[in-house]
């Protein structure tokens, strides 16, 4: 999963990022024109692979991982410069929009007062526009291209035109409803209006669990609501100062923290979990010499979840033995899972269940 981070400047994104990852790159009080991006892999946390590591003790464990990518603000006054960043964050599988909520007056904001809400607006007006330029090019090109006599796709033609009736309209092409062929047909154009947002408000420290933030906050969705689109945009609050702080501390210290602050768990956790819900993931378990969580779409079946293994396994599939983790712990082990016949052979057509521990059966 390759989540890209990026908003208005000074809005707290490497802040953000260090929060994230646990580095401790520089930020600055100023508008940073630096256009090369930053990059961090992040374990996903995983009760349940510490526990069967605890139960197997395998050679060797390997968590599910995010890539998070930082990159330079949008500048309201560099439209050259925000069409380098917007073309940078088209390969994500989802945009972490950082968005201001704190005040501090010796971080100068790009539009000098404080005000969420204008600021998403300016966010997804320039998104906006970055994929109407984009499909309208794409147009030009196919028309010139007809002109000489060259055969063009009629279904593509069909699908530009509306996307681009809805981004006239300044509707985000994740509102509009696609088929499963449109969406192939428009892969390789890497439009940003249709890639999942977590909106995350980077609040002060004073006002984590405040009344003012929850407010605020909820004005943020009903926004979104009123666009069409709540279930492809999810909005988080953090404060980035305390993230980063928490990210930097020994795990033996980070629960004091968090219980001095009112936390439950440090915003990376809520963060990836959140990941997970918005862009329909969940994690099955393989576990021979290595142990690995294996991040999949929700609905795939067991052999094409095989084929996320080796492509070998898929070719050869046979059959799934499939336990879910929360059966395997009730039973303590394999041998008392089996004789419980909570061990099932499944399927090509078995809908893999989150948390789910498979052994592929295979030959070829």
């Amino acid at each position: 999963m390759k989540l890209s981070i990026t908003g208005l400047s000074n809005s707290g994104k490497t802040t953000l990022f260090n929060a994230l990852t646990g580095k401790n790159l520089e930020t600055t009080s100023y508008p940073s024109k630096e256009e090369s991006p930053h990059f961090g892999i992040v374990k996903v946390p995983d009760y349940r692979i510490e526990k069967l590591a605890e139960i197997f003790k395998p050679k060797k464990i390997t968590h599910a991982f995010i890539e998070y990518i930082d990159y330079a603000g949008i500048n309201i006054k560099d439209t050259t410069h925000n069409s380098k960043v917007i073309e940078q964050i088209k390969d994500a599988d989802a945009i972490l929009h950082a968005v201001r909520a704190f005040e501090d007056l010796s971080i100068q904001h790009p539009i000098d007062d404080i005000n969420p809400l204008r600021d998403i607006r300016i966010f997804e007006s320039e998104i906006l526009f970055h994929d109407f330029e984009l499909v309208d090019k794409r147009i030009e090109r196919i028309n010139e291209a007809q002109k000489k006599g060259k055969k063009s796709d009629e279904a593509e033609k069909k699908l530009l035109a509306k996307c681009k009736q809805a981004l006239e309209a300044d509707i985000p092409l994740r509102k509009i409803i696609f088929s499963e062929d449109e969406e192939k047909i428009m892969r390789h154009l890497q439009l940003i209006t249709i890639k999942p947002e977590i909106v995350v408000l980077n609040i002060a420290e004073k006002d984590i669990n405040s009344k003012k933030i929850k407010v605020l906050q909820d004005e943020i969705e009903s926004y979104y609501s009123q666009k069409g689109f709540p279930e492809k945009v999810k909005v988080l609050n953090l404060c980035g100062i305390i993230e980063m702080e928490i990210a930097q501390l020994e795990s033996s210290d980070t629960k004091a923290f968090l219980d001095d602050l009112g936390l439950q768990e440090p915003a990376m956790h809520r963060l990836i979990k959140l990941s997970y819900d918005l862009l329909g993931l969940i994690s099955f378990i393989t576990i021979d010499n290595e142990l690995k969580a294996w991040t999949v779409k929700k609905g795939i079946n067991a052999y094409k979840a095989a084929g996320k293994v080796h492509t070998d396994i898929e070719r050869g599939f046979i059959r799934a033995e499939v336990i879910n983790y929360n059966d395997f712990i009730s039973c303590g082990s394999m041998s008392v899972a089996k004789d419980k016949g909570l061990v099932r052979l499944e399927g090509k057509t078995y809908e893999v269940k989150d948390g789910d521990i498979i052994y592929f059966r295979f030959n070829i």
